[in-house]
């Protein structure tokens, strides 16, 4: 599957390991850096796709500075483009969760509770107070928005609403426009678009994984449906 072939296209890309990541800590919201390990996977997703002929017109990315870092440093293999943010392509806040590893969830919610919130796609994990630290609302990155768009704590179901009005609305008619989209989100984000577009079942949705680092294309026919999938491993 090479770029220069007929057809729309977009790459979707988890972003790389950050430290929160290696030690297993619910990172949601909370703007944690990439690790050195997020950044070599980053670097070696930017020559895959350079071998798979991609080159990019845009990229778009989470408000979130571990999205931004893999984009830049897969734009440094592939070639510049200007990047746009979006707070809808940020990774679920997991609410009180939040910080947590899941040693410590586990035992202060049991195992069954606890994975039914994290991999889930109905259940929301508890939400954490307006006054909590954790709460969007005290980023300075989010005054613009209402508030009563900020989530406290977002099941899966809840991420996906939030995140399809971005790509409906900005992204997908930039793909039937011939503009050549990198997409670099999160584990979860991706698994709610990646559910949207191959017509998952919540059931099937959560068994799925989105591994770091490992471009998703997709490909489209005239009429905007999905013609073809493929992970550049």
């Amino acid at each position: 599957m090479r770029a220069t072939a007929a057809g729309s296209w977009v790459v979707l890309l988890r972003h790389g390991h950050s430290a929160w990541n290696l030690h297993d800590r619910f990172t949601g919201w909370t703007d944690i850096p990439l690790s050195g390990v997020g950044i070599d996977e980053a670097e070696r997703a930017g020559h895959v796709l350079v071998r798979a002929g991609f080159r990019f017109d845009e990229a778009h990315v989470s408000a979130l500075r571990r999205a931004r870092q893999t984009a830049l440093a897969v734009l440094a293999v592939t070639g510049p483009a200007p990047i746009e943010s979006s707070w809808r392509l940020n990774e679920r806040h997991y609410g009180a969760l939040q910080g947590m590893n899941k040693k410590a969830i586990f035992t202060a919610w049991g195992e069954a509770r606890s994975r039914a919130w994290w991999r889930g796609y109905l259940d929301p994990p508890p939400q954490v107070a307006p006054d909590d630290p954790r709460h969007p609302r005290h980023d300075p990155r989010y005054a613009g928005l209402d508030p009563a768009l900020l989530p406290a704590g977002e099941s899966l179901s809840d991420c996906q609403r939030r995140a399809l009005p971005y790509w409906h609305e900005s992204l997908l008619p930039r793909i039937a426009a011939g503009r050549r989209l990198l997409v670099v989100s999160h584990g979860n984000t991706l698994r709610a678009l990646v559910m949207h577009l191959d017509g998952l079942t919540p059931a099937a949705m959560e068994r799925l994984e989105i591994p770091s680092g490992v471009p998703l294309v997709y490909r489209f026919a005239p009429d905007m449906a999905v013609s073809g999938r493929k992970w550049l491993e």
